[in-house]
């Protein structure tokens, strides 16, 4: 979050992690270089002010009027809310990109045409069902390479990254990570190599090994997927019905594990735990008040919603809130409400 100050990591340079890890996954496997980094750098575009605090909120705050999901706000705001060209709205992009924007966590839709995925027993959202009456996005298939480098790149990401602060932070030591089966032995060796190593640059060994153990056992999984798939092509990427590009069995299971090792010693702290309650109700409330007063948007974001239906309304002040920073969005609270809760 912006608001940790400035020595944690915010939603852009989280992205541009994740940019870089996709690129060092793309080039030994010869993929489309460009394509992958312009998936990573547009994944997380639609993420709300606070992480997935916000968006949790925005989700329940516009539950009766479709929802919020951030993958779905990037697709929104990629072919509709970017206004760059004189003859339409959104950008140029190429069909692949979209495709790997709506398939970012996977296929959207059964081979029924249900809902699948994050999305099974429910409705997709509004801007990805939009998108596929536009463009046949072959929404039951699995997305290209690509797409699933980026995808598997915001997991190293995450996983490095979260490690990383919460070591500068205080929250975790290096000692409380000697016992993961993923990191344990990074940890220990380094500490028996340098013993007088202070625990900033133990973290920073740590985190540099992990993502490099992490990116070699995927280029090392998916080069033996791709040998006994038989897979040569793009169709046979898509054809193959599970994903290609992804962790080894032991892999899978040792980062399984991490997450929730982190989740218990850092997420579901007080210190985390509560700001970003108190994050998630300062969205809510924004989000709250332009839906039920549209006179407290901007001016020029109330064009047109004088007559607008409430589904219409909803989904302007959820653009709106989506867009802002953390550092806009706590200043926006404060000009339209008495009380402003501290993050802590």
């Amino acid at each position: 979050m912006q608001h940790e100050g400035d020595h944690h990591r915010t939603r852009l340079t989280h992205t541009l992690e994740v940019a870089q890890i996709a690129r060092s996954i793309a080039r030994p496997l010869g993929l489309d270089e460009d394509l992958t980094e312009a998936l990573a750098l547009a994944h997380d575009l639609g993420h709300t002010p606070f992480g997935h605090a916000g968006e949790r909120a925005l989700n329940a705050t516009l539950a009766d009027h479709g929802g919020f999901d951030h993958n779905a706000q990037s697709l929104r705001i990629v072919t509709e809310l970017e206004r760059r060209y004189p003859e339409f709205d959104g950008l140029n992009l190429s069909w692949e990109t979209l495709e790997g924007l709506v398939k970012h966590n996977g296929p959207v839709r059964d081979d029924t045409g249900q809902p699948a995925g994050a999305y099974a027993g429910g409705a997709l959202p509004y801007a990805i069902a939009r998108q596929l009456q536009v463009d046949d996005l072959d929404a039951a298939r699995p997305a290209s390479l690509e797409a699933q480098v980026a995808a598997i790149s915001d997991d190293i990401a995450y996983d490095s990254h979260d490690i990383d602060d919460a070591l500068r932070s205080g929250i975790l030591t290096p000692q409380q990570l000697c016992e993961n089966p993923l990191c344990g032995d990074i940890v220990t060796a380094t500490m028996r190599a340098y013993p007088d190593l202070d625990a900033d640059r133990i973290g920073y060994e740590l985190v540099r090994q992990l993502i490099t153990r992490m990116i070699e056992d995927v280029v090392a999984n998916t080069f033996s997927r791709l040998e006994r798939g038989g897979v040569g092509s793009p169709e046979d990427v898509r054809a193959a019905g599970t994903p290609i590009c992804c962790f080894s069995d032991k892999m899978s299971k040792a980062e399984a594990e991490l997450k929730t090792f982190l989740y218990a010693n850092i997420y579901k702290l007080d210190r985390v735990d509560g700001p970003a309650r108190v994050a998630g109700r300062i969205v809510a409330d924004l989000a709250g008040c332009y839906i039920n007063d549209p006179r407290s948007l901007p001016v020029e974001w109330r064009a047109g919603l004088d007559e607008a239906a409430p589904d219409a309304v909803a989904r302007r002040a959820a653009d709106y809130v989506a867009g802002m920073t953390d550092r806009f969005a706590l200043g926006e609270h404060r000009r339209l409400f008495d009380e402003t809760p501290e993050l802590g």
